[in-house]
């Protein structure tokens, strides 16, 4: 590689820098997997689908790789200075255009709009000229269209034409022939008129004037005549097999119980006539009704110019007809099946001249002779559009300079705002399925949504990177504002969870856990509610109900027994207290332990304390600190046809830039006077309550016995069920013993302490 390139670090990918022409130009020898993108489509990105289909050389509908190297190729040849194609103008300087022949077609376009002093050329005079000339009836595309010629004859012959072989696009968007249909079609014509002018040989006409419909009686009827005559000539070979060939006693049965009519096709399979070993076929009478109307056509039509009027005729006969029929029917069997068959005959033999396809031919060459015309049309419509877009083409697929430098991918289809929030990095949707499945490995919270405006709806998917997603659910609404400031509601269909932030990763479990405990009072309130609802109900029946359920209950009721002394009091339950006090005493042993723990670390305890935070919330953020590192563009243009060439990463940062909170503008003023403001939180009274939990919880354990007199220390008050008790008495004491030949020592255990 020769020439030196500039990088730049921008999503945790070294990137190109495109300074100027000299990087531009050297595009060719830059390692392609230095690329940013590898392809991109030509449709639903924020640049003018014109100007890329100028790029895609093929066609397919994607701009790769060596579509813009052969850009940039066409751009040494055509500007003088490459460089200027990095800065976006609607306009080109003549004097910047180092291609005479384009120039001089951009003066004559000026010229036409009536411009001839104009130093420079604009898109829009590019599409004015286009339009004007593709409105021409002669445009320089090889496509005629009926209204590119004044010749009726012509415009029967184009429009036959594309009726029947089909037909191309003009560039005015009409339908039209170009040279190759003209082809086919007059192809399709010659067939048709070689076979016409051969039917007119006299020898066809064996019947003059009457043998073109003797051949078509005849032919109507000659298979099932053949069938009658075979038929006769087996009779007559065994006299035994006749009845067998005539009609079956059963199928006359069935054809008794039918509504019959002469066009019913069960009786036309029967067959023609009375077998007769005599090889007869009578023509008047005794004919299969089907049959019969066919019949007396082939007599009259057929049989009187050949054989003369007759009642009936012989196998013989029938060899005689077809004989005299036999140049005509071949010439018939001979019939290609062309296109232009409908077409009247008289004007398939116009056709076939000369005159109407030299012109067709005239009018074609004429249309092509102004393709280079239009072809220095073109090289300037696409010097133009190469000067207004082909930069932001480079920066949106060399690099992503675009993008991080904030001034809009173009790959982004505008803002979403929803819960006080921008969210920036928008992008469209075809698939929502296919593209959530895809996308979903970002590692980046999308929220889908279907955008709706004046009967119109697409889908949209957003990346939701700063803040966090509490209030975000599906079905809940907001706007969002396309690259043209057009505003859409916006409603939300689907949810792409991924963390958002450390910060929203740190209070997750807390927010979790009063969640948890929400639904689990709700649950038990509703339960609640339930049996509360069902006790009512029951007690109002009762209660209509009392005075014969009263009465009721006096006459089934025995007489009282006499007592002495009134009924003694319900005792007490001692099982329920005792079970209370534990419950009481498990909850004040656990925030005991706990405020114990804390509070014997002594200088410690900020420590511990955040240790315990940690506890709880440093999986969640660790979690995310991960999946907000790895949080990667390329997944989601992917899934939008893009080939991006490696990770273009969304960190914390730059995260933040694209979802955009809600804040005061710098240098408001704000009142805190809140008539309707929440009152404020008795955190004094908590504090005092936290506390005496905590010294509860250490006099429990013993923690200040030494410091209190023996009657009010937890082993005073509660004895052998004392913790610190329990933990003393488990405690062994060791005593020695000496005299001057052994020692014993003995271990007792430790009183408590009363």
């Amino acid at each position: 590689m020769t020439h030196r390139f500039h990088f730049f670090r921008a999503g945790g990918v070294d990137q190109v820098s495109l300074r100027d022409g000299e990087d531009l130009v050297a595009l060719s020898e830059l390692d392609q997997k230095l690329w940013v993108a590898l392809a991109m489509p030509t449709r639903g990105t924020a640049i003018d689908p014109e100007t890329l289909a100028l790029l895609d050389l093929d066609g397919d509908g994607r701009i790769r790789v060596q579509d813009i190297l052969a850009a940039v190729t066409w751009v040494k040849a055509t500007f003088k200075q490459p460089n200027d194609l990095l800065t976006s103008k609607d306009t080109v300087q003549l004097s910047a255009i180092a291609d005479e022949r384009v120039v001089a077609a951009a003066k004559r376009m000026l010229s036409d709009l009536g411009k001839q002093h104009e130093a420079a050329i604009s898109v829009a005079d590019t599409v004015a000229i286009h339009e004007a000339f593709a409105e021409t009836v002669l445009n320089g595309d090889g496509i005629v269209i009926p209204a590119s010629t004044g010749d009726a004859d012509l415009v029967h012959v184009i429009v036959d034409a594309i009726a029947t072989v089909g037909g191309v696009v003009d560039r005015s968007g009409k339908p039209g022939i170009d040279k190759v249909h003209a082809e086919l079609f007059f192809v399709e014509v010659d067939a048709r008129a070689a076979w016409l002018g051969r039917g007119k040989d006299p020898a066809l006409d064996t019947l003059p004037g009457k043998t073109a419909a003797a051949a078509a009686a005849f032919a109507a009827v000659r298979a099932k005549i053949e069938d009658h005559f075979t038929r006769c000539a087996i009779a007559a070979y065994d006299e035994v097999g006749a009845p067998a060939l005539a009609v079956p006693a059963p199928e006359l049965a069935a054809l008794a119980a039918r509504e019959l009519t002469a066009g019913d096709e069960r009786l036309a399979s029967l067959p023609l006539a009375k077998v007769d070993p005599t090889g007869r076929l009578p023509l008047r009478s005794g004919i299969n009704p089907a049959w019969a109307a066919r019949i007396a056509a082939f007599a009259a039509d057929t049989v009187a110019p050949i054989l003369g009027v007759r009642d009936a005729i012989s196998p013989a006969d029938f060899l005689t007809i077809a004989a005299k029929l036999a140049a005509f029917q071949a010439w018939t069997t001979a019939k290609p099946a062309t296109k232009v068959d409908a077409l009247d005959v008289a004007w398939i033999e116009k056709l076939a001249g000369s005159e109407l396809r030299a012109g067709l031919d005239d009018l074609i060459a004429a249309d092509n002779a102004l393709a280079p015309d239009y072809a220095q049309i073109g090289a300037v419509t696409k010097a133009v559009r190469m000067q207004r877009d082909f930069g932001r083409v480079l920066r949106n697929f060399v690099n992503f300079s675009d993008f991080y430098a904030r001034q809009d991918g173009a790959f982004q289809c505008g803002t979403l705002y929803l819960d006080a929030s921008a969210l920036h990095l928008c992008v469209p949707v075809a698939d929502g399925g296919r593209h959530g499945a895809l996308a979903a490995s970002s590692n980046v919270c999308l929220v889908y949504c279907d955008v709706t405006r004046k009967g119109e709806t697409k889908q949209i998917a957003a990346a939701l990177t700063n803040g966090d997603a509490d209030n975000v659910f599906v079905g809940r609404n907001g706007i969002f504002y396309d690259r043209d400031g057009a505003d859409w509601d916006a409603t939300i269909t689907k949810i792409v969870s991924n963390p958002i932030s450390v910060r929203a990763a740190f209070w997750a479990p807390y927010k979790k856990l009063v969640r948890t405990i929400e639904d689990n009072v709700q649950k038990r309130a509703q339960a609640a509610e339930a049996a509360s609802n069902a006790t009512i109900e029951t007690t109002g029946t009762e209660v209509a109900n009392a005075d014969k359920q009263a009465l009721a209950e006096v006459e089934a009721a025995p007489p009282p027994k006499p007592s002495a002394k009134a009924e003694e009091p319900k005792k007490i339950d001692l099982g329920t207290v005792a079970a209370i006090g534990v419950a009481i005493g498990g909850i004040g042993t656990l925030f005991g332990e706990l405020f114990a723990m804390l509070f014997g670390l002594g200088p410690w305890l900020p420590l511990g304390i955040i240790a315990l935070i940690l506890m709880i919330s440093g999986p969640s953020m660790l979690l995310a600190w991960l999946k907000l590192m790895s949080r990667n563009l390329g997944p989601i243009l992917d899934a939008n046809g893009w080939a991006i060439n490696g990770r273009a990463r969304i960190n914390v940062a730059f995260g933040a830039a694209m979802t955009e909170l809600a804040a005061l503008p710098p240098g408001s003023k704000r009142s805190l006077d809140d008539p309707f403001a929440d009152k404020k939180t008795p955190w004094k009274r908590w504090v005092i309550l936290i506390a005496v939990l905590g010294i509860a919880g250490g006099w429990y354990l013993g923690k200040f016995d030494k410091y209190l007199p023996d009657a009010i220390t937890s082993i005073g008050v509660l004895g052998k069920n004392a913790p610190r008790a329990k933990a003393l008495a488990a405690m062994p004491t060791t005593t020695t013993t000496t005299t001057p030949t052994t020692t014993t020592t003995t271990t007792t255990p430790t009183p408590a302490k009363h």
